[in-house]
Order: C-alpha cells, then sequence, then structure tokens
C-alpha cells in the first residue's frame, strides 16, 4: 500500500507542476527527496538522561529511530566536551517520508497555537525548505502525561527541485499550509 500523499503526488502534483512550469520530461518535475528531523540539546550537557527522552519521542514521531549526534568540539564556556551527546537527527526517505509529511501537514501543524501559515521565506535558493518546531506536543503520538520537558525540533524538506520558486510551488502543491 503506497502512501496516500505518494498517489497524490503522482495523481495531482506531476500534471500541475508540468503544466505551471511546463517540463518536458516527467523525470524534471520536482519531487521530495528526504526529510530530515532534528532536535538538539544543548542542556544535555548538565542531564544525559534528556537524550532518552528526546530519542523516544522522535522514534515515536519519524517511526524510525534516531543517531544520537554528539559534540564536534570541546567548548568549555558551555561545559561541553568532545564526543558528548547534545542532540538526535532521524532521515526519512520512501514512504515513510510521505507519511511523516501528510502528519506534518494535515494533523500538527494546524494544532499549532495561533497558527496562520508557515513562511515562505524559509527556502534556501536551491528549493530545500526549513522550518522549526517550538513544541513536539503537537504531534498525535506523543503522550502528555510522559514529557519531562518541551523540545523543539528542526524539520528539513529536501527536494530536487532547482529554484525556490519551483520548491515552493512543489511544497504549495503538496498542501503545505504558507502564510497569504
Amino acid at each position: 500500500m503506497a502512501a496516500r500523499l505518494k498517489q497524490f503526488y503522482q495523481k495531482s502534483v506531476i500534471p500541475a507542476l508540468t503544466k505551471e512550469f511546463s517540463y518536458k520530461n516527467v523525470m524534471a518535475v520536482p519531487r521530495l527527496d528526504k526529510i530530515s528531523i532534528n532536535i538538539g540539546l544543548g542542556e544535555a550537557t548538565q542531564n544525559a538522561k534528556l537524550i532518552d527522552g528526546a530519542v523516544n519521542e522522535l522514534t515515536q514521531i519519524a517511526g524510525q529511530k534516531p543517531i544520537i549526534t554528539k559534540a564536534k568540539k570541546s567548548i568549555a564556556a558551555f561545559k561541553l566536551r568532545e564526543g558528548m551527546p547534545i542532540g538526535c537527527a532521524v532521515t526519512l526517505r520512501g514512504d515513510r517520508m510521505y507519511e511523516f509529511f501528510d502528519r506534518l501537514v494535515n494533523v500538527a501543524l494546524p494544532r499549532v497555537r495561533d497558527f496562520r501559515g508557515v513562511s515562505s521565506k524559509s527556502f534556501d535558493g536551491r528549493g530545500n525548505y526549513t522550518l522549526g518546531v517550538k513544541d513536539q506536543l503537537i504531534f498525535p503520538e506523543i503522550d502528555y502525561a510522559k514529557v519531562d520537558k518541551t523540545k523543539g525540533m528542526n524539520v528539513t524538506i529536501t527536494t530536487t527541485a532547482r529554484t525556490d520558486a519551483e520548491g515552493l510551488a512543489l511544497l504549495k502543491n503538496m498542501g503545505m499550509p504558507f502564510r497569504p
């Protein structure tokens, strides 16, 4: 069973983008490549147990076990030594990526308080989009009672688009709620 959003992409988004940008080949149409989710925990230098909570929550959100990121340099002012765990990250591809994007757009983002849409200025110049989430509780998989501390996360959506305009059109057609 292919992801619902993948079928939607093939049936609706590809024809719309082909018409808008007049692509000659179906393979030239931009598509989602991968989604990376990253939780950075600077406070983990004092309390190593925070990493375990972040790993469990990211596993529930992404449906895949994240890797623990470690410090590359020692910084004395932050009481940080090289090799200390300071966050966790996960990269989603294929059906899991489409499932996550579907849940992010249709379930999680509308649960943000005072949500009016995401900024269309967060593109990197190559059609990739990054958004920050201040609170992991917007995802329905997270049990409110088990959360010890709210953690923010960065969600990076990597596309095969060559320009920001193509990336914006792709994400808009996929249902991303951009601000007017």
